[in-house]
C-alpha cells in the first residue's frame, strides 16, 4: 500500500503572499505550484490504477464464488432428487418386505431353517451315510434324522408353495432396496463436493472482502492526493491570475508613461513652435522635436 503523502513537500501560499509579493517571486511559486501538482497528479493517478486493478480482482473474486454458489446450488438440487428418489424406493422396498413378514407369520415361516439351509444339511447327513462304517443303531439313527430334515424341507416347501411369490417379493425387495443404496450413495458424493463448493464460496467472499479493503484504502490514499494536487492547482491558478493583473498594471502604467511623455513634447513643441512664429531663431534639436511632433 503506498505511503501517505509527504506534507513536507507541499507549496503553500498565503493572501498576504499572493497579494504583496514580486512578480519574480509569484513566478518563481508558480512554478513551485506547477511542479508539486504535477507530482500529485501523477501519485493520484497511480494510486487510482491500484484501486482499480483491486476492484477488478474483488470483482474476479465476486465472480469466484457467485460460480461456487451456483454450482452448490445445482449439486443440492441434484442431492435432494436422489434424496427423494432413494426415499421412495425404500418406502417401496419396506411395504414389499412387510409383505413378506406378513406372509411368512401368515404361513408359520418365521422360526426354522431356510430350504437352503436344509438342503445343504440333508447333503451331508446322506454324504455320511455313503461314506462313514456306522454300527446298526447309529445308521438306524442316521436314516431317522435324514427323514426329518426331508420331512422340515418338505413341509417349508410347501408352506412356501402356499404363499406364492413370497421369494420373489424378497428378491424384488432386495433390488429395490438395493437401488435405493445406489440413490443414498450419489447423494453422499453429490453432498460431498456441494460442501466443497460452499467452502470456496465462502473463501473466495471473504477474499473479495479483504481486497474490498485494500481497494478502500487505496481510494483513500487516491483521495488524498487529488485533493492535494488539486489544492495546488487552485493556488497555481490564483498566482497566474494575479500575474495577469500585474502584467495588466505594468501596461497600464507603461502607456500612462507614454501618454505623458508624448504631451510633454506635445507641450514643449507649442512652446518651441510659438517662438518660431514670433521669429526666434530654432536650433536643430529644436527643429527635429518640431518635426516629430507634426507641428512643423
Amino acid at each position: 500500500m503506498a505511503q501517505s503523502i509527504d506534507k513536507s513537500k507541499n507549496v503553500d501560499l498565503t493572501d498576504d503572499e499572493l497579494e504583496n509579493n514580486s512578480k519574480g517571486e509569484l513566478i518563481k511559486r508558480a512554478g513551485q505550484l506547477r511542479d508539486r501538482r504535477n507530482e500529485l497528479n501523477q501519485k493520484a493517478s497511480e494510486r487510482a490504477s491500484t484501486r482499480d486493478e483491486l476492484n477488478a480482482k474483488t470483482r474476479e473474486k465476486v465472480d469466484e464464488a457467485q460460480h461456487h454458489r451456483e454450482k452448490r446450488d445445482e449439486l443440492n438440487n441434484k442431492v435432494q432428487e436422489h434424496k427423494q428418489k432413494r426415499n421412495e424406493l425404500n418406502a417401496e422396498a419396506n411395504e414389499l418386505f412387510s409383505k413378506v413378514d406378513e406372509t411368512k407369520s401368515e404361513l408359520d415361516l418365521d422360526d426354522g431353517e431356510s430350504l437352503d439351509q436344509l438342503e445343504e444339511e440333508i447333503e451331508q447327513l446322506e454324504f455320511r451315510q455313503q461314506t462313514e462304517v456306522l454300527s446298526s443303531e447309529d445308521e438306524r439313527e442316521l436314516i431317522e434324522k435324514i427323514e426329518e430334515k426331508r420331512d422340515q424341507y418338505q413341509n417349508r416347501k410347501e408352506k412356501l408353495d402356499q404363499g406364492g411369490d413370497i421369494e420373489e417379493l424378497r428378491e424384488e425387495a432386495k433390488e429395490i432396496r438395493s437401488e435405493a443404496s445406489t440413490h443414498h450413495q450419489k447423494v453422499t458424493e453429490l453432498a460431498d463436493k456441494a460442501q466443497e463448493h460452499h467452502n470456496q464460496m465462502i473463501a473466495a467472499y471473504r477474499e473479495a472482502d479483504d481486497i474490498r479493503d485494500e481497494a478502500d484504502e487505496a481510494h483513500e490514499r487516491f483521495v488524498e492526493a487529488q485533493e492535494s494536487a488539486d489544492r495546488h492547482h487552485e493556488d497555481f491558478v490564483r498566482v497566474q491570475k494575479r500575474l495577469r493583473e500585474l502584467d495588466k498594471e505594468e501596461e497600464k502604467e507603461r502607456r500612462d508613461e507614454r501618454a505623458q511623455k508624448r504631451e510633454e513634447a506635445r507641450a514643449e513643441a507649442e512652446d518651441i513652435y510659438q517662438k518660431f512664429k514670433e521669429g526666434e531663431t530654432l536650433d536643430t534639436e529644436d527643429l527635429m522635436k518640431l518635426q516629430k511632433s507634426g507641428l512643423l
